[in-house]
This record gives structure tokens, sequence and C-alpha cells, in this order.
């Protein structure tokens, strides 16, 4: 392709450049559906699960501490309820899929049904992902989830307790498709040893994870007990964000499962959405390497500046980790995950580190709020330093949300055929100018 003819070309094209801002709020168009308070455009209705960050008073918008409910139960209820259960995240995906919560005789068939699921077809690790291996994990998964089509005899058949059986054996499978992509890349790009633990039926999802990623597989009751709430915690999240959005959209035009999830995992790979843990972990580690873990309040302030300023890791300006598209005041979430990483980083000596965490957090939604305004931290905060604690690699963190968020992808996409079933169909409006055509030679 001739890059230059291209570049000079789409740089004298002004069809790309002149959609004034004023134009959006004189068409009534919410950019990004979002209004112009911040709440989102209603895009559809769900019984699966609610995010509340805040309410609406006389009109407007008053900033709450942050819920989330799955299926009417709150996060924080089904986590401290767990306790150190094992099945804590198969509990959370048996809610969000039927609407209830299970008895001790229907979590043990449920975890047996995806236990029975767990192992992938015959031949599909070697012909799908040794031998094709992606430097993106996010890719790979992508690709594996449509291979799995062709082992599917039905893959077409949309019908609502069909799509509930292929998406649960795709639940199962996830754990395996993520730990083999990473494992075949690092072999093939990293000429690092290829190791591959079969998933074991008797363990839940979050110790087949860690089984299968570690060389000597071992793990501790409390790393499994960790891994397992944060699944909890990113199993769904509305039907509003933007992955769950695109499966639903994706599913309305009566497509298969496998393309919805398929699209879905493009859209959680985005650093704007499942992405953002990468991007905060790493923003984390470079601000502890410039100014050191014991770091005091000024020079905390100092480099939030810096990146302000554009001047320091990333120069996007953004303080990733902090803020959220609905959560105005705390990300239950995020609370959550912090006490779990409290008790983690005692048993593992690093108390220096998750101080630090808690003060720079302290620090920089203070300064950046100010006025005495409020500012939520988000699930990305800490996540980042819960997967380091458990000696997981950062290319694994997305794919571990996507293992976590299919159960809520499946939810809203059987709920969206059984209660709406129409294809989803929003408008634009046209700004451009009519003009003729002319005759090439004329041109």
């Amino acid at each position: 392709m001739n890059n230059f003819f291209i570049a000079q070309t789409f740089g004298k094209s002004s069809n790309y450049t002149d959609i004034p801002n004023n134009l959006f709020k004189e068409h009534n168009v919410k950019k990004g559906l979002r209004n112009e308070d911040g709440t989102g455009v209603r895009v559809g209705l769900t019984r699966v699960s609610d995010v509340v960050g805040y309410e609406i008073e006389d009109g407007k918008k008053v900033n709450v501490p942050g819920k989330l409910y799955y299926r009417g139960i709150e996060i924080g209820d089904l986590v401290n309820g767990k306790n150190q259960e094992r099945y804590g995240f198969e509990e959370t995906s048996f809610l969000l899929l039927f609407g209830y919560l299970p008895s001790k005789k229907e979590l043990r068939e449920f975890t047996s049904t995806l236990s029975r699921n767990y192992h992938l077809p015959d031949e599909f690790l070697e012909k799908n992902m040794l031998r094709t291996p992606s430097r993106n994990l996010m890719n790979s998964l992508q690709q594996s989830i449509l291979a799995l089509y062709d082992y599917d005899e039905e893959p077409d058949n949309v019908d609502p307790y069909e799509t509930l059986l292929k998406g649960i054996n795709i639940l199962a499978k996830l754990p395996s498709l993520s730990v083999y992509a990473y494992q075949s890349k690092v072999h093939y790009y990293e000429r690092d040893s290829l190791i591959i633990h079969y998933p074991k039926p008797e363990y839940s999802v979050a110790e087949n994870i860690l089984y299968m990623l570690r060389r000597d597989g071992n793990f501790t009751e409390q790393e499994a007990n960790l891994l397992d709430v944060m699944l909890m915690i990113h199993a769904d999240h509305g039907g509003g964000n933007n992955s769950t959005f695109t499966n639903v959209v994706i599913s309305s035009t009566g497509t298969d499962i496998y393309s919805a999830i398929s699209a879905s995992i493009g859209s959680l790979k985005g650093p704007k959405h499942g992405g953002a843990n990468i991007c905060c972990s790493e923003m984390i580690k470079a601000i502890e390497k410039e100014i050191g873990l014991k770091a005091t309040e000024a020079q905390m302030k100092g480099v939030i500046q810096k990146i302000l300023a554009k001047d320091f890791y990333d120069n996007s300006g953004l303080v990733y980790g902090l803020g959220h598209a609905v959560y105005t005041v705390s990300d239950p979430r995020a609370d959550l995950l912090k006490a779990c990483c409290e008790k983690l980083a005692k048993q593992k000596n690093r108390e220096d580190e998750y101080e630090f965490l808690t003060k720079f957090e302290k620090v920089a939604k203070a300064y950046l709020a100010g006025n005495g305004k409020t500012l939520s931290n988000n699930v990305d905060f800490y996540s980042g330093f819960a997967y380091n604690m458990l000696q997981i690699p950062e290319d694994m963190y997305t794919p571990l949300f996507v293992c976590s968020r299919m159960a809520g992808w499946l939810a809203h996409n059987i709920e969206n055929k059984l209660y709406d079933g129409r294809i989803m169909r929003p408008a634009t409006k046209y700004v451009g100018e009519t003009i003729s055509y002319k005759k090439r030679e004329e041109r």
C-alpha cells in the first residue's frame, strides 16, 4: 500500500474533521451515549444487575457511595457470605444466570456441569493455539472462541436455552483458553519452556487458573480465595458497560453466541475498558520507581502534577484507577478488593506496597477532586496489585477479566433474547452537505 498517498489524501480531506461540537448539542446527540450531567443514556431494561453511583433527586444528580447488585443482592454480601468457600465465583455465576442463589445440591450440580466442560476438544490446543500463537492474548481468545464454533453441531441455534448451554460450555473452557494462550505466547515469542497442565475436575475455576499458570501447580488457600473474589466482583457490571452492550447489540441481529462473545472480548481489550487494569498497574510501578515506597504526600502531589501535565508515564494526562463513569464517591468492588489485598499483603510481607497504594489513593483523590467534590476510585486501582501478589503476569490481567465477565455477558444475552428480541438500530443525524456527482474526467 502507498502509505504516502493515503496520508496525503487523508490530510487534505475535511470530511473527518468538520463536525463542530456545537452540532452535537444542537441535534441533541449524546456523545458516548452520555447525558450532559455524566449519566448514561438508557438503552434497555434489566433484572440481571444494577450499578448505583448516584441518585436523581428533584431532577438533579446526587453523588452517593457506590453499590453493585447481582440479581438484587449486594456484591459485598455475596463476597462476605462466601467466607473461605471455594466456589464463590461458581455461586455468583449461578445467581446471574438463573436469578437466585443455589442450594447446596444445585451448586454441586452446577460445578459438576462446569468441570465436565473444562477440557478443550481433542487436538484443539495443538491445531488452534500452539501452531498460531498471538502476541496479544485477547486476540488469541477471540480466535479460540470463534474456532469453538466449528466444534458445535448446531452453532447457529440461538434459542435461549441452547444459548445457555453453549455459554456455560464457553464459561468452563475460558480458563484453559486463557492460560494456554499465555503459555503458547511465551513459548513461541520468548522461547520459554512450554508448560501445559490440564484442568483438574475437582478444582474450582479460581484454583484451576492458578494451577495451570504455575509451573509447579501449587497455590495456597488464601491465594485461591483472593482470585475467587476477583472473579466474583468482575462477573457483571450492568447492561450499559461497553462489552456487555456490545454483546447485546451483536446478538440482537440473531447471530451465534460465539460471534457475540468474540465481539465482547474485542471491546474488553480496549485500554478504556478492561485493558485499563494493565495501564493502572504499570503507572503505579512507574510512580513507585520515581518517588519510592516511603514517598511523602508532597512527592505524591508532585508526580500527580507531572502526570496531569502529560510529563510522566504515558504522557496521556490520565491518573489511572481513579474516577469512574458511574461511581461518584466509591467503587464497592475496589473497597472489597482493597480489604482482601490487605490480608494477603500481610501474609506475603508486602505491607509497604499496600500502604503506599492506600496513601497514594487518598492523596490523589483529594488533589484531583478538590473544592469539596468527590472522586471515586475504581476496581483497577487495586486489581493490578492483587494479581501481582498472585504471581499472575500482566498479559493475563484482561483475559482473566474475560473469564469472569463471561457470566454477565451470557446472562444479559439470554435476557435480551427473552424480553426484547428486536435488532438494535439507533440513528445518527447527517450534518454534511449534498453535492452533485462529477464525472471522473471532470474532477
